[in-house]
């Protein structure tokens, strides 16, 4: 069989496995990176029409003083029937160009490494895009379409919890068996499977049969970055902040398009919309709290949402380790020290957590079986380690069930491993 591609296209990371002479290797592809192993998914655009990715677009970015369009979590907005592209220093990109954009990088880093071309790809996909069918097919569709793009002419999908679960499965002895619960925590989608794997040489059957049950929410890591900024940083921004309508006594609040959008990172380019900066401005003109709004104009106008987010997830993150954290930032003399502790991020996240549970609780149930059954509780992604997800699956499940490794690689490894189900024959 020819070599293929395992790409884990994912909101923050990409990674890149290389299935050939009947092995799976997970292969570096971005060597400016902590870990070599993931790239950023994330694109820099400069104003002398370079195009940087992964910590090279951000290393750009800083050294560029924000002067040129930076772009993150490119994977959210392929559900997204009203983007279906932006302009860029006068050009214009499809979303599927943008996309395609860090394929063919990805292809090619994998491609030097072997010495030789590869044009057959298993892409993964959560298991939801979107609650909505039919945006979830054009999520799909955009997807292979940007992987042509790039260069593959053989594109097939795979399930992320899927492909975790059959990374987990290369861990077991010959002859074992398990009956798995899998979670697959990315940074736009948690994604559940009910899954019995087999230690030893199975690589070649079709494994639709051992898929119990399947699942996805549309709530993950950047839901809960999200919520800390709503709930601790927007004020600085002009959240419940009031203005006089014109010609008039009464106060208005802020339209909640505005802070709604503020408070997804990957939506932050949308204020720069002239309408929307101009709206912006009249608001301030007549705001309760002027420097809030134009924090909120610094903010549109230096492009550092991103730098902004980061410090977010850095107290998130910290918050799995610790009971509080502080999110630390300064930028042109507004200098942001806000406290949260674990308790106070896990009651704002209430909510988000409640999908999240629903969605597991309903994928057991369409499994057929119970939670005592489950041998093992195999868990990956960022957001897994995350102390109030580890506990909805401990009261399941027991904490003895439940195991964590590769949180970053497993998807894609299984991506790999899932090429003899599609490729045979090759």
């Amino acid at each position: 069989m020819k070599a293929v591609f395992g790409i884990d296209f994912g909101t923050t990371n990409s990674a890149l496995s290389i299935y050939h002479d009947g092995r799976v290797e997970v292969v570096d592809i971005d060597e400016t990176s902590g870990n070599a192993a993931l790239m950023r998914s994330v694109l820099y655009f400069n104003e002398d029409d370079e195009i940087f990715t992964g910590q090279d677009a951000i290393n750009q970015y800083v050294g560029d003083g924000a002067t040129g369009r930076f772009m993150q979590s490119i994977k959210n907005f392929l559900p997204n029937r009203s983007f279906e592209g932006t302009e860029v220093f006068g050009k214009k990109y499809g979303i599927d160009d943008l996309v395609a954009i860090i394929l063919r990088r990805i292809k090619a880093k994998g491609e030097a490494y072997l010495g030789a071309p590869v044009d057959s790809v298993v892409l993964g996909r959560p298991v939801v895009f979107s609650e909505d069918a039919e945006k979830d097919a054009l999520a799909q569709n955009r997807l292979e379409k940007a992987a042509r793009k790039a260069g593959f002419r053989h594109i097939h999908f795979q399930f992320e919890p899927v492909a975790a679960a059959l990374a987990y499965e290369e861990t077991l002895p010959a002859g074992a068996e398990k009956l798995v619960f899998i979670g697959d925590f990315g940074g736009g989608t948690s994604d559940f499977t009910v899954i019995r794997v087999k230690g030893g040489d199975f690589g070649r059957a079709d494994r639709r049969a051992d898929v119990l049950s399947i699942g996805g929410v549309y709530t993950a890591g950047d839901k809960f970055d999200s919520q800390i900024m709503w709930e601790k940083v927007a004020k600085y921004f002009g959240r419940g902040v009031r203005y006089k309508g014109m010609g008039k006594d009464e106060l208005f609040d802020i339209p909640h398009s505005i802070i709604y959008t503020l408070c997804q990172w990957h939506r932050i380019p949308l204020l720069r919309a002239r309408k929307t900066r101009e709206q912006i401005r009249l608001i301030k003109n007549a705001a309760t709290d002027r420097q809030a709004l134009e924090n909120l104009e610094h903010l549109i106008s230096d492009n550092y949402g991103f730098f902004l987010f980061q410090c977010i997830e850095k107290a998130k993150c910290e918050l799995s380790q610790q009971d509080a954290a502080l999110v630390r930032f300064q930028e042109r003399g507004l200098v942001i020290e806000e406290g949260i502790t674990r308790e106070e991020f896990e009651t704002i996240n209430r909510d988000n957590l409640a999908r999240i549970s629903g969605c597991i609780d309903e994928v057991i149930s369409k499994s057929g079986v119970s939670s005592d059954q489950i041998d093992t509780v195999f868990l990956t992604g960022g957001t897994s380690r995350i102390p109030m997800i580890r506990r909805l699956f401990e009261d399941r499940f027991g904490p003895d069930k439940l195991e964590h490794r590769n949180a970053f690689t497993s998807v894609v490894h299984g991506l790999g491993a899932s090429v003899p189900l599609f490729y045979q024959g090759r």
